[in-house]
């Protein structure tokens, strides 16, 4: 299978991980037009799956080192089994507020907050459970990307006070949409193996575990998003019948968003072997800094608020500095 050989190496595709979850949620704002998002939900989690097992089966399969994806997947204990699926539940759970939250309160708003919160919690979970890396880099790094998100909901604040008031619930979905995201990483990252070039019986190497993972999220969104179709947080209810008649494009577009997401997370999981989990989680979840300059540059969500461009130009440069530390807490 295909191992990160260099730190560097490991911080690019980092970026990439920043980059993938910083921009899926863009489909969704193009589907939300014609589309409900509790429809394009379904798609967005079966691009998920296709896009492990398309890595799992190319990456994940060939080379000498490490072991391939149908032979790990063969000696895996259920134990370890089970805390991917577990971390795939949990990140459903969490997933699904913060793109309800997207559809209430919008990307500049719903991402910085809810990602936000899962960067600074996943990071000191992930830190304590391995620690790797300068933890005064680290952690100053996560102080100023905490800085960062409370400039931006100041920025909200006062951008919702001179239009349209969005409902708070935009804002306390967002919240417990992170919490939920902070914990998720870690359980994938507790059923993996150490050591990827000399993998340790019973564990899972990495291509394995996001498989897993994304199996324990297309299982769960039976539960999950059946409840939302049934009882949105927003809009009347909506059926099975109805996501069967959309047309491909609006189902594609789904698809594209969950592989989308999907090679952010097998980049960053492979990342880990190098950076270690909690700067590899922290950077990808710099998915914060993307999805807000999609929200104010390209979707203008704060198009005629006044006063706020000093905060989100302050916001921005706060988010950068915080990812360089904590790029530096790894080299």
């Amino acid at each position: 299978m295909y191992i990160v050989g260099s730190y560097a190496i490991a911080v690019i595709l980092c970026i990439v991980t920043m980059l993938c979850w910083g921009s899926w949620a863009n489909t969704q704002k193009l589907a939300q037009k014609s589309w409900r998002f509790e429809l394009f939900y379904w798609d967005y989690v079966i691009g998920i799956v296709l896009m492990s097992l398309i890595f799992a089966f190319t990456l994940g399969s060939s080379g000498e080192q490490g072991r391939g994806f149908i032979s790990d997947l063969g000696q895996a204990d259920w134990q370890n089994i089970g805390n991917a699926f577990l971390g795939g539940i949990i990140f459903n759970a969490a997933n699904i507020l913060v793109a309800a939250a997207i559809a209430i309160a919008g990307m500049s708003v719903a991402f910085p907050v809810g990602i936000g919160i899962a960067l600074v919690l996943g990071v000191i979970i992930n830190y304590l459970a391995i620690p790797q890396g300068n933890p005064i880099w680290l952690f100053a790094g996560v102080l100023l990307v905490t800085l960062a998100i409370i400039l931006d909901a100041l920025a909200y604040k006062k951008q919702a006070s001179q239009a349209q008031k969005i409902p708070a619930k935009g804002i306390i979905l967002s919240v417990v949409g992170g919490i939920l995201m902070a914990m998720f990483y870690r359980f994938v990252a507790s059923s993996m193996v150490s050591d990827f070039s000399n993998p340790e019986a019973g564990l899972l190497t990495p291509y394995t575990a996001v498989v897993i993972f994304s199996i324990g999220i297309f299982a769960s969104n039976f539960v999950f998003n059946t409840l939302l179709m049934k009882k949105p947080f927003e809009g009347s209810p909506v059926t099975y019948n109805q996501y069967f008649a959309g047309k491909l494009r609006e189902h594609l577009t789904g698809v594209l968003g969950g592989m989308i997401w999907s090679v952010g997370m097998s980049f960053s999981i492979i990342a880990a072997g190098k950076a270690g989990f909690a700067i590899s989680y922290g950077l990808g979840q710099g998915a914060t800094l993307v999805a807000a300059l999609w929200g104010v540059f390209i979707w203008k969500e704060f198009k005629g608020a006044k006063g706020t461009s000093g905060m989100l130009t302050a916001m921005f440069a706060l988010f950068l500095v915080g990812l360089g530390m904590i790029i530096y807490a790894g080299s």
